[in-house]
């Protein structure tokens, strides 16, 4: 019933009467609880079909709200929102990451003490945080996994820092999942099948199955970048394998073969600038790292079926050379009944996205019906 409040689809006891084909009294029985809880409250009258004209419902978002966290290796953007998907304060920081994990969850304590107060919302309505970080992460912990960027990180206790000091819930992801249900969210919400591909520094991808994330047994799913290419077996990756698709064709990889070929680079954000400038070479290595990781996605294709693929990250920006040589290999090399109505696209949420997903995951975890029934259910032995 909430699910169906949340979504504009039931706005009125009779709605949810209808819609399930519960019985009015059990209806009336279950949308109590949900008031009293604190998720629901009725306003003003509907319109009338005959007799009394029924209350309306609807998510209480005075009363919850919800905190995203988006952290990359120099940022911090950190998003207040209702519990309706509506952002009541930002802030983005520079943040290094490799500062560890005291120093950056601090910050985003005080941003998120800030927040509050900006939108007038008591510490007390803040029921879930969600975090994305820019490495692996074992989801049902929330603690990330030897993440290569993140020194200091390995095992620690995310959730703990909070929960800890406040009565909130924590969930922890890895920033491509957290940017593949941003998208999938605000973008392309009737897209149930989609891959969420981050090109940067690194290559990741987002796994949406029947419009919820895959994560995999422990949360390592869609992990594309290890993923060995053809020709390449010389390449060294950061995770000490070689021939691994982002040390081929990652934006550091680019950079590298950039300043080989004479022309300087540094990182992935050197290239875009290289690539924006009209330089050939840099246009050529994009155009080429585009087929690469098309060779692997063409697999993916054919193994996952997806309706979209969404291409986002610092490499994104340099999306017509990129796409073209990702589209050029995934058509070719993939079969017709799985590429028919594929689309492979740049991401609509920018920036943005990172920290609309960290909110969204926060909110599905609040209104998720598991949840919600264990919230009204009474304590065991309670009479």
């Amino acid at each position: 019933m909430l699910a169906l409040i949340s979504r504009g689809a039931a706005g009125t006891r009779a709605d949810l009467a209808r819609l399930t084909g519960m019985a009015r009294s059990t209806v009336a029985q279950r949308v109590e609880a949900l008031i009293e809880h604190g998720l629901v409250e009725e306003t003003g009258a509907g319109a009338s079909t005959g007799g009394r004209p029924p209350r309306l419902l609807r998510l209480d978002t005075a009363r919850n709200c919800v905190l995203g966290v988006d952290l990359g290796a120099t940022h911090c953007r950190v998003a207040l929102m209702d519990i309706g998907g509506t952002i009541l304060a930002a802030s983005e920081d520079p943040v290094q990451i490799g500062q560890g994990p005291l120093s950056v969850l601090e910050h985003v304590d005080t941003r998120m003490h800030e927040l509050l107060a900006e939108a007038g919302r008591p510490l007390e309505t803040l029921k879930a945080v969600g975090i994305g970080v820019p490495g692996p992460v074992e989801f049902a912990t929330g603690r990330p996994v030897a993440p290569p960027i993140m020194p200091g990180w390995h095992e620690y206790p995310v959730p703990e820092f909070f929960t800890g000091r406040y009565p909130v819930e924590v969930l922890v992801d890895n920033d491509v999942n957290v940017l593949a249900l941003g998208e999938r969210r605000f973008a392309y919400p009737d897209s149930a099948h989609l891959l969420f591909v981050k090109i940067g520094t690194g290559i990741g991808c987002g796994v949406v199955v029947d419009g919820h994330l895959h994560r995999g047994a422990q949360g390592g799913a869609g992990d594309i970048g290890h993923i060995r290419v053809p020709d390449a077996a010389d390449a060294l990756c950061r995770c000490g394998n070689t021939g691994c698709l982002e040390a081929v064709a990652g934006g550091a990889a680019l950079a590298a073969r950039l300043t080989a070929a004479g022309v300087p680079a540094a990182t992935g954000r050197d290239v875009v600038a290289l690539v924006n400038q009209g330089d050939g070479t840099a246009l050529r290595l994009v155009r080429e790292g585009g087929r690469i990781i098309g060779d692997v996605l063409a697999g993916l294709v054919n193994f996952f079926n997806p309706e979209v693929i969404v291409v986002g990250g610092v490499m994104a920006r340099v999306h017509e050379p990129l796409l073209a040589g990702m589209r050029e290999v995934i058509y070719q090399r993939s079969l017709p009944l799985a590429t028919h109505r594929l689309t492979v696209v740049p991401s609509r949420s920018g920036e943005e996205g990172g920290v609309l997903g960290a909110g969204r995951l926060a909110i599905d975890h609040v209104l998720a019906p598991d949840h919600v029934n264990r919230a009204l259910s009474p304590p065991t032995g309670a009479t």
